[in-house]
C-alpha cells in the first residue's frame, strides 16, 4: 500500500516541497538582482539621454523590464532550486532513508512536481496579467527613444501597405473591421514604378470594399500643383486587417488578443505560422517549470560518498540548460517556417518528458 500513495507521506511532502521553493525562489531574487542591475547599468545611458529623464524614470524602466526578467530565468531557478534541494538531501542521506522506509524515486520526486505545477500556473497567470503589459510599455517607451509615450495606446503607427503600383502611409492606424479608422494618410500614386501624384487626407475609414478619404488634396508631381479631391473612394481591396495588424508581436498580446490577431490575419491571407508557434508556447513555455525536478532528479539518487554526487548535479544541470537550446531553437525553426507550429513549441518538451522519465526509472532500477 506505501508503494501505491502518491505521496510518501504529507509531512515528507510538505519538507520537500518547502525547501524547493524557498531554495528556488532565493535563486531567483539572486538572479533577478544581478540581472537587472547589469541590464539597467547598460540601458540607463539611453534613459538618462533624454531630457528630462532622471532617478524617476530609471525606477520606471527597472519595474517595466523586472517582469521580464523574472519571466525569462524563473525556469532556471526551478531547476537551480531543483539541483540545490536534491544535493542537500542526498548529503545527509535522507534519500537513502525515504529508499529505505520503501518511498520510490516517482513519490520523492511527487512533491517538487506538485510544488513546481504551481509554479507554472503561477508564471501563466504572471505573464498574461504583468510581462505581456510591461513588454508592451517598454515596446513603445524605447521606440520613444524613453520620452514621452504617444496617449493612444493600441494604435499602430507609421503603416505601409501596397494596393497594386500605389504605395499607401498612414501616421496612425487603430479599431478592428469596419471600424478601422486611418489618420494622417497618404497615398503615392504611380505609373509604371513612376510617380505621378500624391494624395493626401486627413482621416480614412472603411466603405464597402475601398476606402473613403475625407479633406483629401492631390499634389501633381509633374506640374507641380495641389488640388482639392474632395472626398475620393481609394484602395479596392485593400483590407482593414493590413493597417492595424502589420506589425504583431506575441510577446506584447496575451493568449485571447493573440489569438483573435491571428484569426484576423489569416482571413486577410497574411502568414501566421510564427504567430501560432507563439500563441501554442504561451502556454508550453510555463509548463516548462514542470519539467525541471524531472531533469534534475539525476541528483537525488546514488550514494553521496561515491564521489559522484558532483557529476550527477553537472548532468541534471546539462539536461535542463539542453531543454532550453531545444526550445529556442525549436521556437526560432517554427518563426521560420521549417517546423510546424504546434509542433516547435511542444516538441522539446515531449522529448525531454522522455528522457526525465527514462533517467528517473533508470535511477530507480
Amino acid at each position: 500500500m506505501y508503494m501505491l500513495r502518491f505521496f510518501p507521506s504529507r509531512t515528507l511532502a510538505l519538507y520537500m516541497a518547502r525547501m524547493f521553493l524557498l531554495r528556488s525562489f532565493a535563486i531567483l531574487a539572486a538572479l533577478v538582482l544581478v540581472l537587472q542591475t547589469l541590464d539597467l547599468l547598460g540601458e540607463s545611458g539611453n534613459i538618462l539621454a533624454h531630457p528630462g529623464n532622471g532617478d524617476a524614470a530609471l525606477w520606471h524602466y527597472v519595474t517595466l523590464r523586472l517582469p521580464q526578467i523574472v519571466a525569462r530565468f524563473l525556469p532556471f531557478s526551478v531547476l537551480l532550486g531543483t539541483l540545490v534541494t536534491f544535493v542537500t538531501l542526498n548529503q545527509n542521506s535522507e534519500v537513502i532513508s525515504m529508499k529505505a522506509a520503501g518511498a520510490s524515486a516517482h513519490q520523492i520526486l511527487a512533491p517538487l512536481v506538485v510544488a513546481s505545477i504551481g509554479i507554472a500556473a503561477t508564471s501563466f497567470v504572471f505573464n498574461e496579467r504583468v510581462v505581456v503589459r510591461s513588454t508592451e510599455t517598454l515596446n513603445a517607451w524605447q521606440d520613444a527613444d524613453y520620452g514621452a509615450i504617444p496617449p493612444d495606446r493600441g494604435i499602430v503607427r507609421n503603416v505601409w501597405v501596397r494596393d497594386g503600383d500605389d504605395l499607401i502611409e498612414a501616421q496612425a492606424a487603430g479599431g478592428r473591421g469596419s471600424g478601422t479608422r486611418l489618420r494622417g494618410v497618404r497615398i503615392f500614386e504611380r505609373d509604371g514604378g513612376r510617380l505621378v501624384s500624391i494624395l493626401r487626407a486627413d482621416r480614412g475609414q472603411p466603405e464597402g470594399d475601398a476606402w473613403r478619404l475625407s479633406t483629401a488634396r492631390r499634389f501633381d508631381v509633374t506640374t507641380g500643383k495641389l488640388s482639392d479631391a474632395g472626398s475620393p473612394l481609394v484602395a479596392k481591396e485593400v483590407k482593414p486587417e493590413q493597417f492595424t495588424l502589420a506589425s504583431v508581436s506575441p510577446d506584447e498580446k496575451s493568449l485571447g488578443a493573440l489569438r483573435l490577431a491571428i484569426a484576423d490575419l489569416s482571413a486577410a491571407g497574411r502568414p501566421v505560422g510564427a504567430l501560432e508557434a507563439g500563441w501554442w508556447h504561451k502556454i508550453a513555455g510555463p509548463l516548462s517549470s514542470i519539467l525541471m525536478p524531472l531533469l534534475g532528479s539525476v541528483a537525488a539518487f546514488g550514494l553521496a560518498r561515491s564521489g559522484l554526487l558532483f557529476v550527477r548535479a553537472v548532468i541534471g544541470m546539462v539536461l535542463g540548460f539542453a531543454y532550453f537550446v531545444a526550445d529556442n531553437f525549436a521556437l526560432a525553426m517554427g518563426n521560420l517556417g521549417a517546423y510546424p507550429p504546434f509542433l516547435a513549441a511542444w516538441a522539446p518538451f515531449i522529448l525531454f518528458f522522455l528522457i526525465g522519465e527514462a533517467v528517473l526509472i533508470r535511477s530507480e532500477e
